[in-house]
């Protein structure tokens, strides 16, 4: 398939836990095909469920420890390419 926006450039596919991903090498975009947005904020809430919030140190504030606290998003995660 041929990209949208370039219309020269053909897609490029991946896959990340399980959810195709169609992108474009050249501008970036990414593109999704019906029920794969779905997939990946389910995904999404799985992680958020699953991992455990841990305390905040005393004697810092919550702006320092959100800095050093910062972790991927499902997203970082799956355009990964």
């Amino acid at each position: 398939m041929q990209c949208p926006v370039c219309e020269t450039t053909k897609l490029q596919m991946a896959e990340r836990q399980g959810v195709e991903i169609d992108y474009c090498p050249d501008c970036r975009g990414v593109w999704l095909d019906r029920g794969e947005l779905d997939k990946i904020i389910e995904h999404s809430a799985e992680d958020v469920q699953g991992s455990s919030e841990e305390a905040m140190p005393k004697g810092g504030s919550y702006k320092d420890y959100k800095k050093k606290k910062k972790k991927k998003g499902i997203l970082d995660e799956l355009l990964d390419f």
